[in-house]
């Protein structure tokens, strides 16, 4: 079982898809479409039902599963190998930063390059879909509020985030269309997220390859950390981190040009392509 947001028939529904096919999901009682960014409370709350309609993946068009989250959290150099690459040490808690919701892009998108950037890099992530809202969530429970998972790319424009003055991380990371999402959300109860090989191909190429169980901080430990500082909500983001092989981590650094093509492919999770342009 999957679930993923979809353009048909000019609409936008999410669905639940099997095989090769897509369910369409609709509010109780009728067959008024549920959005993605709604599903999430309609199956857990309020019980979203599917409408009877069926249809073919290849006659949609696929979205981002989660469209305008209140957060989407990231947590930097979450792989040793990537803190290494990078020149930093593994620190005692986690290095966490944000991007705004307008940074979501979708599956198979075109992404603008930013003219004022010309050091704009890729990062494939593990991405975690919260199910359930909470605060100062013990560690023990904390899968409770995982919804599921889905594959993400932490674009990053490298001289803004690093070579500014003070580090302006939110804005490298957070140009329209940074945070490609989908292709669609797997249940938690469909996932050993902590034995997903993940990887990046630019071009065709593999860049990144590592494995989920490299996580410095696991899922859990995260999400029991944050919940401490914020109230964790349906449909909030949480990328757990890239694995080692960034451009900016190369020599010579391999930034992206017009032309290129990323493809994050997560086990179980399905693969994620952007170009860019």
């Amino acid at each position: 079982m999957k679930f993923a947001r979809v353009i048909f028939e000019e609409v936008i529904w999410a669905g639940q898809i099997s095989g090769d096919v897509i369910h369409l999901i609709g509010k109780i009682g009728s067959d008024v479409p549920v959005q993605a960014d709604d599903f999430i409370t309609y199956l857990k709350r309020q019980g979203g039902q599917l409408t009877g309609r069926s249809v073919p993946l290849n006659e949609v068009q696929l979205k981002a599963p989660i469209q305008n989250p209140r957060k989407i959290i990231c947590v930097g150099r979450n792989y040793a190998d990537h803190a290494a690459e990078m020149g930093s040490e593994i620190k005692e808690i986690p290095v966490i930063f944000n991007k705004f919701s307008d940074a979501i892009a979708d599956p198979d998108a075109a992404i603008n390059l930013p003219p004022i950037s010309d050091a704009v890099d890729y990062e494939a992530e593990l991405v975690v879909v919260i199910g359930q809202k909470g605060r100062n969530i013990p560690e023990e429970k904390a899968h409770e509020h995982i919804f599921g998972f889905c594959c993400g790319n932490d674009i990053s424009a490298r001289d803004w985030q690093k070579g500014r003055p003070g580090g302006q991380w939110l804005l490298g990371k957070s140009f329209d269309d940074f945070a490609p999402l989908g292709p669609w959300i797997v249940p938690r109860e469909q996932v050993n997220y902590r034995d997903l090989d993940i990887k990046l191909r630019l071009n065709g190429v593999e860049m990144q390859s590592a494995n989920t169980s490299q996580l410095i901080f696991d899922v859990h430990y995260l999400i029991a950390h944050l919940s401490k500082f914020c109230t964790l909500q349906p449909g909030d983001l949480l990328f757990t981190g890239t694995p080692a092989g960034v451009g900016a981590g190369r020599v010579p650094p391999v930034f992206l040009k017009p032309g290129d093509t990323t493809s994050v492919e997560i086990t179980g999770l399905g693969t994620l392509t952007n170009s860019f342009v």
